[in-house]
């Protein structure tokens, strides 16, 4: 028996950040995303040798270790571990033997929501494997608390509840850990036209998100005003994204993106960079009309929108400056598991 699991990484459209406590939490927050082609995937297969094995293929990392009902945290995919110490201490309530294989098509650091995708894609091939009693809501839940409580890792909220629900999505965030999902109903041509003329541009580098995400956490916390204002503002920018995506006015979204650009820029040090704002800057002379660093900032992948048919003169500008572009879809479906016999 072979159980196996996906979960789309997601675009962050608009509000990044907002989802991140104690923003969310003092003041509410607001995001707008979409999920996209790209994805994360785990692999179960049961072994009946007292053995656990983990083997992260696009990390080139394959560790084994003694079936044992928790494992410790030296280091070596620990995002796994704290995944199955949870599992087994929650719910199995006693030591599991199987072989777990993983693959993310995008790096860590790429701003796309890859490790918390990663830990949605492994919850749902345990709920498959062990017939877990639990929803939509629940699996992004345990997925926060695994990462954000257990592991103390750095971050907001919206990764783990767009790979769990896919689709685009607008999401509101309040204190006691509330998160509202909010489906949105947008006409078929109007997603195919976000999708023509919004571009995916990878940096080629990645960042550690979780330095720019204390330093935004510290702002709120020292009662940054500069910073706290541009956090209202990305929120505004959350609605104002729903707004055109509901009514049909794509060609807002660059001049949303670009609102949005300029407010994050001033949440925390290191959002930006010469690097970045090079690529910017060339984006928009070619025919952009607004854009954004994916997820905390700092490297990974950034986004354009580009109306009419200036794509390709925004690709061909973007091509010299030492990325690459990437092709994508829209999902409208996320986290998905099932079991081969």
């Amino acid at each position: 028996m072979i159980i196996r699991s996906k979960a789309p990484l997601r675009l962050g459209l608009a509000g990044g950040g907002t989802d991140v406590s104690p923003y969310s939490d003092q003041f509410g927050g607001a995001i707008l995303n979409a999920t996209i082609g790209m994805y994360a995937y785990a692999t179960i297969k049961p072994t009946a040798n007292n053995a656990i094995v983990f083997h992260a293929i696009d990390k080139g990392e394959r560790y084994t270790y003694e079936s044992a009902a928790s494992l410790p945290m030296d280091g070596k995919l620990d995002l796994i571990k704290g995944i199955y110490n949870r599992i087994v201490k929650d719910f199995a309530q006693k030591p599991l033997s199987f072989e777990l294989t993983t693959y993310v098509d995008a790096p860590p650091g790429s701003g796309l929501g890859s490790s918390s995708t990663l830990v949605v894609a492994i919850i749902g091939a345990f709920v498959e494997w062990l017939k877990l009693p639990l929803g939509e809501y629940d699996i992004a839940h345990l997925a926060f608390s695994i990462e954000r409580e257990d592991l103390k890792m750095a971050g907001g909220r919206q990764d783990q509840y767009a790979a769990t629900f896919g689709g685009v999505n607008f999401m509101e965030f309040s204190a006691n850990d509330k998160v509202i999902v909010n489906p949105l109903r947008i006409k078929e041509t109007s997603l195919h036209e976000l999708e023509n003329n919004l571009v995916l541009f990878f940096t080629e580098t990645s960042r550690v998100s979780s330095d720019i995400i204390e330093k935004q956490r510290k702002n709120v916390t020292d009662k940054n005003e500069s910073s706290i204002s541009a956090m209202h503002n990305l929120k505004e920018q959350a609605q104002l994204m729903k707004e055109a995506l509901l009514k049909g006015e794509v060609d807002k979204i660059g001049e949303i993106l670009h609102y949005g650009w300029t407010n994050k820029r001033q949440m925390a040090e290191g959002i930006s960079n010469s690097m970045i704002d090079e690529i910017y800057k060339s984006a928009m002379t070619a025919g952009a009309t607004g854009g954004k660093i994916s997820g905390a900032g700092g490297g990974g992948f950034m986004i354009f929108y580009a109306p009419e048919n200036n794509k390709y003169a925004v690709i061909e500008a973007l091509n010299k400056m030492g990325g690459r572009v990437m092709r994508y879809t829209f999902t409208e479906i996320g986290m998905t598991s099932w079991t081969v016999n």
